[in-house]
């Protein structure tokens, strides 16, 4: 006898619900979160919330924005990398310390420590050089992950090039970099077609950073002037900028600097990413005409840090990827 009906013995199972993070590591970024919160208080630092879908997408080359069309916009807006360009108008307008938990989105990340969507802790002192701004990000650590954490260590990005991985970033030329990659194994033929700071940036990837914070927390400082970003440039050596990472276990967990306040040099920085777009082929968004009028309006002497609050979980709880701290992954909620 046939059955013309729906038949629930053959019915396609249903899709996994449960989140990819178990309940006890939910529990733990929660705590995080408070701990988190709690330090910045103590420290008179004000807690701040700026929209996530903003006009204009960054023109940095490294990232690449994702975008949502939302009801009475006339064009797709950009889904923030890092809230760092509102922040700084918050600055401008007078906030003083502030910092920010917050989601962002990276159009083309994926993998076990990359994610299309995680969260960011950014925070800005005003008055402060980056040396001091280190001081803090190591005592945050401190306040946040369990045991006795060993001092950090303290390297310039040229010292970290040379111990790791042989180089000098700053004096050797461009076929010297590429000699001394394909010594390491890289393809040849792959890292002669890279442009110096693609090249440098392979490295540091695939070579140097794995190795450092092993043990202890490591501080990478003063990174070529063309990775300054929106940095400023070392007073005592103009081929560097006042930049630093943070690294543990080989993990990348924040990146901050001294930022620059001059809204004509932030000009041309962005005039030149928007035309290295264009070589590569990439889009080229508009330059953040509001950015740059709150610079020219007076931006505090600062200094500012983004930490990937998600890695530091993973570190914290022994995780081995992003989603194992995450409710859900992006595109599952």
């Amino acid at each position: 006898m046939s059955n013309d009906g729906d038949d629930d013995s053959v019915a396609a199972a249903p899709p996994d619900w449960r989140p990819t993070a178990s309940p006890e590591r939910l529990r733990r970024r929660a705590a995080l979160l408070a701990a988190t919160r709690a330090f910045f208080a103590a420290r008179d630092v004000l807690e701040v919330d700026t929209p996530i879908a903003v006009l204009h997408a960054v023109t940095d080359v490294q990232l690449v924005s994702a975008t949502a069309q939302l009801p009475g916009q006339r064009a797709p807006l950009a889904l923030h990398t890092s809230p760092e360009y509102a922040m700084k108008r918050l600055l401008a307008a007078g906030l003083g310390d502030i910092y920010q938990l917050c989601h962002v989105f990276r159009g083309d990340e994926q993998g076990p420590l990359h994610a299309p969507e995680f969260m960011l802790l950014e925070w800005y002192r005003c008055g402060w050089p980056m040396a001091r701004l280190m001081d803090e990000v190591e005592a945050l650590l401190r306040a946040l992950l369990p045991g006795t954490l060993p001092a950090a260590r303290r390297l310039t990005y040229r010292e970290a090039l040379q111990r790791h991985a042989g180089c000098d970033p700053l004096d050797d030329t461009d076929a010297q970099l590429a000699d001394c990659a394909v010594a390491l194994g890289f393809d040849a033929a792959l890292v002669r077609a890279l442009e110096r700071d693609a090249l440098l940036d392979l490295l540091m990837a695939a070579r140097v950073g794995p190795q450092l914070g092993r043990g202890a927390p490591c501080f990478v400082h003063r990174y070529p002037a063309s990775q300054a970003a929106l940095a400023r440039l070392d007073p005592d050596d103009g081929r560097v900028a006042l930049r630093f990472e943070l690294y543990l276990e080989g993990v990348e967990l924040a990146n901050g600097f001294e930022e620059l306040a001059d809204p004509h040099e932030q000009r041309r920085r962005f005039a030149a990413d928007r035309a290295h777009r264009a070589r590569m082929g990439l889009p080229v968004p508009e330059i953040d005409e509001r950015l740059l009028a709150a610079l020219a309006s007076g931006l505090p002497a600062c200094s500012g840090v983004a930490l990937g609050f998600d890695r530091l979980l993973l570190l914290a709880t022994g995780a081995r990827e992003l989603s194992e701290v995450q409710s859900f992954r992006t595109g599952e909620a």
